[in-house]
């Protein structure tokens, strides 16, 4: 379990294809408190880190992994929001998140708006209901409040140090981002769809 708050912008390393895809990440964390075994989100997908070596850790992406999230167009020096996962005690300074990628949300726009950053995203169809004004998103990993909904396309401003301590700073419109809807509001959709099955009988 995460929280959306990025403590490392990570690199890709190498890219090693086989049966599955090992792919590396040069970071700065402090790896002799990273096990074998741990996970570790990279851009909001929840990794498991099979090996360790001089300031990088190894984790393998499955197909399905790399069809499904952006990882699948990764290449050596692609830059990666990282964090780590949640510890009992730690603060809670964003929201739940999984590590587990609903689907590829695309950036719109980006503007600048004062000190800060708003960026329009188009949410994937079918996942439009699961965002809400006022509510949270995972986009990439970063815990985002959203500020606004207008059909599949909603809002959310970037503080400056958000910009600056994210891949965010970046992107660019066309772009594709990992997106994971909010806890709550999966497991609300899916007690409306049940109940809506059971009373449709």
């Amino acid at each position: 379990m995460f929280t959306g708050i990025i403590t490392d912008i990570g690199r890709v390393r190498s890219i090693e294809r086989r049966g599955d895809t090992r792919i590396a990440i040069d970071t700065a964390f402090d790896l002799s408190t990273v096990a074998i075994g741990a996970s570790i989100a990279c851009a909001g997908a929840c990794m498991t880190v099979v090996e360790k070596s001089d300031g990088a850790f190894a984790f393998d992406a499955s197909a399905e992994s790399l069809s499904r999230t952006t990882l699948g167009a990764w290449a050596a020096g692609t830059e990666v929001n990282l964090e780590r996962s949640l510890a009992f005690g730690d603060e809670l300074g964003g929201h739940l998140v999984t590590g587990h990628i609903d689907g590829l949300a695309t950036l719109v726009s980006v503007a600048r708006e004062g000190d800060s950053h708003r960026i329009v995203v188009e949410a994937p169809e079918g996942l439009e209901g699961f965002v809400a004004a006022k509510g949270s998103v995972a986009l990439d990993g970063v815990s985002l409040t959203v500020n606004d909904v207008e059909g599949r396309r909603f809002g959310v401003n970037l503080i400056p140090h958000t910009w600056d301590h994210t891949t965010f700073r970046g992107r660019r419109p066309g772009d594709v981002l990992n997106m994971e809807v909010d806890l709550l509001a999966r497991y609300v959709a899916r007690l409306i769809a049940t109940n809506a099955a059971i009373g449709g009988k």
